[in-house]
């Protein structure tokens, strides 16, 4: 029998465009967090198990800020990401202050998990059909002759904000939606179309509303880990002499070392759910907005873990 699918939420980022620590700031009548919404939402979809991925200075404020409240409802487990988190014979230069992004972020959990496991932002709301999908997705379908992966895509023009630019994972896939590229803009603004800059605002270019996008919504089974820990090195020996100070190790950069080597396919699930998150303070109002009408329109009860 399979293993049910846990969920492991990235919650080490200090969000520095927003200025704080935006996952702990409630943006529900209260005190609930944008996370809290995901996991209700998680939950609903047959998710039983939460793995949190922290950094250590924040943990006891994150626990009892969000994580203890959830104890009552969901099997809850924390995990570190630590710069120091590296396979043998590799160690953190001395100007690097920060670990080393989304694919080690997702390791911090190799330890804890050792089935199908769903990946999200803890800054992000995704809405109920996202998790229904991905949920279902990875219960029917263990590894085969490849590795059977999914990940959740969103129209570009419900993922935007009226406050700056975003960065999203712009996908292309085969007519049978499998995934066969996620492209990085990490400028995108909003408009009629949206569009991108990639030389700091000299020259633009136009995205369809529709181009759908990766919002860091990933399913794996055990298999990723493994392969992501097995090609660390392979980042780390380009990243050490190129960039130590910043450079990071990301989810879609193993997912496209594993589909270019014929390893593995990703399914691209769809989404028609609006994004909001809080990537500028300026944001926050917006979400909080939202929150209220799908509160009020009966989406979710007004206390969220007592009712």
């Amino acid at each position: 029998m399979n293993k049910k699918p846990v969920l492991v939420i990235m919650a080490a980022g200090m969000g520095s465009r927003y200025g704080g620590l935006k996952q702990l700031d409630p943006v529900g009548n209260h005190g609930q967090v944008i996370l809290d919404y995901s996991i209700y939402d998680a939950r609903r979809a047959g998710f039983e198990t939460v793995v949190f991925v922290i950094k250590p200075e924040i943990g006891e404020d994150f626990k009892s800020l969000v994580g203890r409240r959830l104890e009552k409802c969901m099997d809850v487990k924390y995990v570190n990401q630590l710069r120091e988190d590296l396979p043998e014979g590799y160690a953190v230069p001395a100007e690097r202050t920060k670990p080393w992004g989304t694919a080690q972020a997702a390791l911090a959990a190799r330890h804890v998990v050792d089935g199908p496991f769903a990946v999200i932002n803890a800054d992000d709301y995704y809405g109920p059909e996202a998790f229904r999908e991905i949920y279902d997705y990875l219960s029917a379908h263990p590894d085969g002759e490849v590795y059977e992966y999914a990940m959740v895509g969103y129209l570009l023009k419900n993922t935007v904000t009226e406050n700056g630019t975003v960065a999203r994972g712009v996908c292309e896939e085969t007519t049978d939606n499998f995934l066969t590229q996620v492209t990085e803009r990490t400028k995108i603004e909003k408009g009629e179309p949206p569009r991108y800059t990639e030389d700091g605002g000299a020259t633009w270019t136009g995205l369809s509303g529709d181009t759908i996008v990766s919002m860091n919504m990933w399913g794996f089974n055990r298999s990723f880990l493994d392969e992501a820990w097995a090609r660390f090195p392979r980042f780390l020996d380009k990243a050490l002499k190129e960039n130590p100070e910043k450079a990071e190790y990301f989810l879609p950069t193993v997912v496209s070392w594993l589909i270019g080597e014929g390893r593995a396919r990703v399914k691209v699930l769809r989404s028609a759910d609006k994004w909001y998150g809080v990537t500028y303070r300026e944001d926050k109002p917006a979400v909080e907005a939202a929150i209220r009408e799908k509160t009020a329109s009966g989406l979710y009860p007004d206390r969220l873990w007592e009712e």
